[in-house]
């Protein structure tokens, strides 16, 4: 229903809200969903008026969130994320003492005291929640230097959420990560280990899914989860090009994307899944077509259930991870087995000389490689 003028104490006007009183009352509703960011008193009011919870956008959200969270960090995520909101509102909790007052009429009544009391444990669980996401985070960091030190190049895969991540990460895995036709199926990060058709191997992860106008509590609660995203050496966007607003949901990802720093990337370091295929008529399915051969190195098209356009994604991942091998000159001594099969492993040697002391190798890497490869010959 539109909107005309917003009101600061009901969001909706006199009129709009006798009628959805009405339909509340007939139909027996216990909870009212407002698309769209209520304020704690318009939240208030409009269940007095309604008798029924109501609960707007974020909390809709936030509680679809608090069901998919299944790890310790999903967990540790969502609750920072429902206390930062739950903050605000504290007032809702309370209304029948925060009138109260005692003493000489200058000190708090019991519901003021109530307030401040649950505004400070709540504001210590978010301090410790921080503080246990901060190890989260280090505990991530140590991951990537773990997977740096391997080395492989890394693959997040991203998305509007129900495009079909977790499905494409299970197809070109072989993984059982839950993929459901739900929203926000995916709250945990999975990381798994991938081989791409020149035999080079690579690590691919399946992150949380974005939403259009996502709440900032959640963009900050996740980033951990997201950085992911952030350290990958190739994002793959995975879009539902069956779904009608798919334009808008590109924009609201490329919108979280460039929140998240990676504005500058999306041009360099980024190519397009367009899933679901197997789903589209026959004049969509010419025009997708159509789509590939104009921008045959930025886009493939893909049906994660069914596999078609798999190969061609990770042929087009393996070209895109290889753009920009050079062709160095190396001289590994001739005791360091373990830095020759490395170079082997992620590099095309193209040339060898071999004498008493050292492989002299020329070798084509990519910039990455060769800065892993330079990283492991410190650290030796």
């Amino acid at each position: 229903m539109p909107v005309r003028q917003w009101r600061s104490a009901t969001l909706l006007g006199a009129g709009a809200i006798e009628r959805l009183g009405l339909i509340v009352a007939e139909l027996g509703i216990a909870v009212a969903v407002i698309d769209a960011t209520v304020t704690p008193v318009q939240q208030r009011n409009l269940e007095r008026a309604w008798k029924c919870k109501v609960i707007d956008r974020t909390g809709l959200i936030l509680e679809i969130f608090g069901a998919r969270a299944r790890t310790h960090e999903g967990r540790l995520q969502v609750e920072l994320a429902a206390l930062t909101y739950q903050r605000s509102r504290l007032v809702r909790s309370w209304t029948h003492l925060e009138r109260q007052r005692g003493g000489f009429g200058f000190l708090g009544g019991p519901g003021e005291s109530q307030l401040e009391m649950d505004r400070r444990l709540i504001g210590e669980r978010i301090v410790k929640l921080k503080r246990e996401i901060d190890g989260v985070k280090r505990t991530r960091g140590l991951q990537r230097a773990a997977r740096q030190r391997v080395p492989y190049p890394a693959i997040a895969l991203v998305g509007y959420t129900n495009a079909g991540k977790s499905t494409l990460f299970n197809r070109l895995t072989r993984a059982t990560v839950t993929a459901a036709d739900m929203l926000f199926a995916t709250l945990d990060p999975t990381v798994r280990q991938i081989e791409l058709p020149s035999g080079r191997k690579a690590i691919l992860s399946d992150t949380v899914g974005f939403i259009s106008e996502l709440p900032t509590q959640l963009v900050a609660a996740f980033r951990a989860t997201l950085e992911e995203v952030t350290e990958a050496d190739l994002i793959i966007h995975v879009r539902d090009v069956h779904h009608p607003d798919a334009e808008a949901q590109r924009a609201d990802v490329h919108a979280v994307l460039a929140e998240l720093g990676l504005g500058e990337r999306l041009d360099q370091d980024m190519v397009e899944a367009l899933n679901k295929i197997d789903l589209l008529d026959e004049e969509r399915r010419a025009a997708i077509e159509g789509q590939m051969r104009r921008d045959s190195d930025g886009a493939v098209a893909v049906s994660a259930a069914t596999g078609e356009g798999c190969d061609q994604l990770l042929a087009l991942m393996d070209r895109r991870l290889a753009g920009d091998r050079a062709i160095v000159e190396l001289d590994v001594p001739m005791d360091d087995g373990a830095g020759l099969a490395w170079l082997y492993a992620h590099g095309e040697v193209v040339r060898r000389v071999d004498d008493e002391d050292a492989a002299h190798l020329a070798v084509r890497l990519s910039a990455a490689d060769l800065g892993r490869y330079r990283n492991r010959e410190k650290r030796a």
